[in-house]
């Protein structure tokens, strides 16, 4: 783990404008702020480690007061650490099995309709709610049949053919639960002359890091390094992800919060809209049929963190026929495994209701969002169908 004794939390100015952004404290006054739990009570925990807030497990490392900071401090990763480091853990099946996606997902997609009819169900929603700690209201995703990733091994050759390749890394929400985005990944990176290939990847990290298992993170991640390294020395000239917690991760997570050199694909490694958008221009002049909608769009914290939202809105820009709403997009609330477990429940959906309010003011045709979750979250909570930005893109192309 980062030694924080030698980072720059003293570099906080105290201004408080992290806790001012905090969609957490905003929506419980049981949560002092980033500030208080990171900067200000790590020097305490430092020179006693019993003087551990257990406040510190409300975080949900919606990364936003990093965005906030004037100084550069890195606060989530600061409560991160200290949440491994200081906070009890006890053993909790419900986390321990959230946080292996690719265990549960490798499971369920064999058979996914029965686990998506018995997870729908009443009794079932009452005994996950008493006895493991999801909640009741929380409407649990949809598994596929089978894995992408089988699937695509049928079209490998299809995308050889082209010259330029790129590495898709399609994360376990494409995997698993939705292979659509997926084919529309395809379809749209062939119609920019790119062909895309897979690798043997391991989910990224984010659910084990956010449920305390930081050493099976760590493993994931150097087999992921490993893979990504030896794909971008080879033929692929970028990385592609799909997800943007993800892509954070990937990029940000495994050098800053677990200490591994990625610097084999760091520089590759691109969200989707950053990787599309410049590549626009290959596109045939009338390509894209016009879609006449409206479409409001939220831009999920771990984009914004990464700095690539500004590519989402100018890809949608490009889309002919769309009116684009730009919410003031604040987190959704969600969180990744945050806003499944029964004890955050309330507090997600306070967090989330401003962004649901918005939506409902702005009465569009369709959500567009680059997070899997906050499509979950959105689409739970208001009557609006949720796309990736691909999908819309991919809409446009036509077949």
């Amino acid at each position: 783990m980062i030694d924080l004794e030698n980072i720059s939390f003293d570099h906080c100015i105290k201004c408080t404008v992290c806790t001012a952004y905090c969609p957490v404290a905003r929506a419980t006054t049981d949560y002092p702020g980033p500030k208080a739990s990171g900067p200000d009570t790590e020097r305490l925990r430092i020179k006693n480690p019993e003087l551990v807030d257990d406040s510190l497990a409300l975080c949900s490392n919606c990364k936003r007061c990093e965005i906030a900071c004037p100084s550069d401090v890195k606060i989530a990763d600061i409560i991160q650490t200290a949440k491994n480091r200081y906070l009890k853990k006890k053993l909790n099946p419900r986390d321990f099995f959230m946080s292996r996606t690719d265990f549960a997902g490798s499971l369920a997609t064999r058979a996914a309709p029965l686990v998506n009819r018995m997870t729908g169900l009443k009794p079932a929603k009452r005994f996950l709610d008493k006895f493991i700690g999801i909640p009741s209201q929380r409407q649990m995703p949809s598994y596929e049949r089978g894995t992408f990733h089988h699937w695509f091994e049928d079209h490998v050759k299809n995308q050889a053919r082209f010259s330029e390749q790129a590495l898709y890394y399609t994360g376990c929400y494409v995997n698993y639960l939705d292979h659509e985005l997926g084919k529309d990944m395809i379809r749209v990176a062939n119609a920019l002359g790119v062909g895309l290939r897979l690798t043997r990847e391991k989910c990224c990290g984010v659910p084990l890091i956010a449920n305390g298992f930081i050493e099976k993170a760590k493993k994931n991640a150097r087999h992921n390094i490993k893979k990504l390294s030896a794909q971008v020395q080879g033929k692929a000239d970028s990385v592609i992800c799909t997800s943007s917690s993800c892509a954070y991760c990937l990029r940000w997570e495994y050098p800053n919060l677990l200490e591994l050199d990625n610097s084999g694909y760091a520089d590759n490694l691109t969200f989707v809209t950053a990787f599309v958008w410049p590549r626009l221009e290959r596109l045939k002049s009338g390509a894209l049929t016009p879609q006449n909608i409206k479409v409001a769009y939220h831009a999920p914290c771990h984009l914004e963190r990464l700095g690539a939202a500004a590519h989402t809105i100018a890809l949608l820009r490009a889309i002919p026929g769309v009116t684009l709403v730009l919410l003031n997009s604040e987190c959704c609330g969600i969180a990744g495994t945050y806003g499944f477990k029964k004890e955050y429940y309330d507090i997600s959906q306070a967090v989330g209701s401003r962004l649901f309010e918005q939506i409902g003011q702005a009465a569009p045709d369709l959500v567009v969002t680059d997070c899997e979750t906050c499509k979950w979250q959105i689409e739970m909570s208001t009557p609006y169908k949720v796309l990736h930005p691909v999908s819309l893109l991919a809409r446009a192309l036509g077949k």
